[in-house]
């Protein structure tokens, strides 16, 4: 009998020595990122919070996906050469871009209707990437407008547009981006029609999202999502509010939209009608060969970033990563080269500053933060990218962002 006491006291100060209970967290929002470790943990959860067509939107591309994929994939096909014993203590991930600084290279790109993910939208995106010291971009179809964004941020904002076929409602739009003291202009180049995004033609959907026997069962299956949804001020392309072009108060494809509302005939000639109006740097986004990121440079502009619009427009472009090199070796450092499309990591960044961009843009991943908990998950998204990039350096023996160079990089077998 004592012996049997003796084991069950034994194994009463073990389990007393391991047993471990968290403290219940009562904050919603926390229990969600809890269970977060990375951008695609945060996919997941905003696959569950967000009806289908809204996660659609975020998530799909255009028709079989297979540039949205490779877009990725072209990351993970390089791997990293590390190098040991280099004397790196602190590791400084510090940047510029056009000549100002940044936490570390990353841009947020250009995200449409961005309030479908949370009611905050753009208000929220802007606030967090202040927070981080990095810039941020606000599209023409956001769905907060040019001066609301500048309200909420002292930081770095970027003003993206398109080719409207209203050229007085462009200018209008950079007068106003120039007097909230926007510092550059984004010229998204790759929409002269729009692409066909498959998953949002197999739903019918609509901007802003309709309500209506289609979707009564999913906006029910989302009841936080419909509340906020049907709670909050409406969704409207906010920039273009009582514009003739139309601001969203009524449903519509965006695909007929676009096709009716911007110029498809946009031409090398409109980079120096731009120039003209705006006297601050110019980015050319939508670059997906080295000859036009030459053509690029060679216009003026102080920017390109390389770009397939995430895999939404022509499904076969190149990945943006696999034209870094290339460029940059045209380029030979006239212009920055910035890789937008299949970040999610910041392994990805050095990766791509490795090859010879400036910095990155990611909408995506933020997004999907923003669709998973609000403002809060795009600050997760932005503090995991650094500590990515800070791990990765110190890990492959780069003390420093100007470090960063090919000797980093070996190519590795194609992943499909």
């Amino acid at each position: 009998m004592r012996i049997a006491n003796s084991s069950v006291l034994r194994i009463f100060e073990t389990l007393r020595s391991v047993v471990r209970f968290k403290p219940i967290e009562r904050d919603p929002v926390e229990r969600r990122l809890s269970r977060a470790a990375s951008v695609e943990d945060l996919r997941r959860i905003a696959r569950r919070r967000l009806p289908g067509g809204v996660f659609d939107y975020i998530d799909g591309g255009a028709e079989d996906e297979r540039t949205l994929v490779a877009n990725q994939n072209a990351f993970a096909n390089v791997t990293f050469n590390p190098r040991v014993l280099r004397g790196i203590g602190a590791v400084d991930i510090t940047s510029t871009l056009l000549g100002q600084p940044l936490s570390y290279p990353l841009v947020l790109a250009p995200t449409g209707f961005t309030r479908i993910a949370d009611p905050a939208g753009e208000l929220a995106v802007a606030r967090s990437a202040n927070r981080a010291g990095l810039s941020y971009t606000l599209s023409t179809l956001g769905t907060r407008s040019i001066e609301e964004v500048r309200a909420v941020s002292d930081g770095r904002l970027w003003f993206q547009v398109y080719a409207w076929r209203d050229r007085g409602l462009v200018k209008d739009m950079i007068d106003r981006a120039f007097g909230a003291n926007y510092e550059a202009l984004v010229l998204t180049v790759d929409t002269p029609v729009f692409g066909r995004r498959e998953r949002d033609v197999r739903r019918g959907f609509s901007l802003p999202p309709s309500i209506g026997p289609g979707t009564i069962l999913d906006g029910a299956l989302h009841p936080a999502w419909t509340w906020a949804f049907v709670t909050s001020e409406p969704i409207r392309f906010a920039n273009v509010l009582g514009r003739e072009v139309g601001d969203g108060a009524s449903p519509v494809s965006l695909a007929d939209y676009v096709n009716q509302q911007f110029e498809p005939a946009l031409s090398w000639d409109d980079i120096d009608w731009l120039r003209s109006i705006w006297d601050r740097p110019i980015v050319i986004k939508g670059i997906q060969s080295v000859e036009d990121a030459v053509r690029a440079a060679d216009s003026g502009v102080e920017a390109i970033a390389l770009s397939n619009h995430g895999g939404r427009q022509l499904d076969g472009a190149p990945s943006p990563f696999n034209l870094v090199a290339p460029a940059a070796d045209a380029l030979e450092g006239r212009i920055e080269i910035i890789c937008d499309g299949g970040v999610r990591r910041g392994s990805d960044i050095v990766k791509a500053v490795a090859a010879g961009a400036t910095a990155c843009m990611a909408g995506r991943a933020y997004l999907y933060g923003l669709g998973a908990a609000g403002e809060r998950g795009v600050d997760r998204v932005l503090a995991w990218f650094a500590a990515d990039m800070q791990r990765t350096m110190s890990l492959i023996g780069a003390g420093s962002i100007d470090d960063l160079d090919r000797s980093f990089l070996q190519q590795t077998t194609t992943r499909t």
